[in-house]
């Protein structure tokens, strides 16, 4: 990178320039595999919590509940899930990973981590390691409300798959 002075010791703006360069490494990557990264959330969510409501699913995604409607749709036309009544309270419907899904996933982890390791590239396993941990940190001074997902963000190994 030049010397831009004031700039290069910016540390938002560093890591938004990085954001900005991973959204686009990642995106492509998936798009190539014919996802995007909602279509991952949600299969990663369900894949490591389990079933859950529509309104239970938006909120560990972020995924706003008119579009997740869309792409729980989307993701059962494809028998990647199933959306059922809730047996418990008929009001709601239950979203559930199918064999499919989890096959599906299992793939999308191994474009994740191809793209992780484009994007990190130029720093070695233990530098990795140690830029997930300051992350880490900063996400969780900051409150961001679900933690638990970042292992698939990180390139580590699923837990489930």
């Amino acid at each position: 990178m030049a010397d831009d002075g004031r700039l290069d010791g910016l540390a938002s703006r560093l890591l938004g320039l990085t954001a900005r360069h991973a959204e686009r490494v990642v995106g492509a990557e998936l798009a190539g595999a014919g996802a995007h990264r909602w279509h991952y959330a949600v299969l990663a969510t369900l894949a490591d919590h389990g079933p859950a409501s529509q309104a239970g699913l938006g909120a560990r995604t972020g995924i706003h509940a008119s579009d997740l409607v869309g792409l729980i749709g989307e993701l059962a036309g494809r028998g990647e899930v199933t959306r059922a009544p809730d047996p418990a309270d008929r009001r709601r419907n239950v979203v559930e990973l199918t064999d499919a899904g989890r096959e599906r996933l299992h793939r999308l982890d191994a474009v994740l981590a191809g793209a992780q390791d484009e994007l990190l590239a130029p720093l070695s396993p233990g530098r990795r390691a140690e830029l997930v941990r300051l992350l880490r940190t900063l996400v969780e001074h900051h409150g961001h409300p679900e933690p638990a997902d970042r292992d698939r963000i990180s390139g580590r190994p699923s837990r489930t798959g």
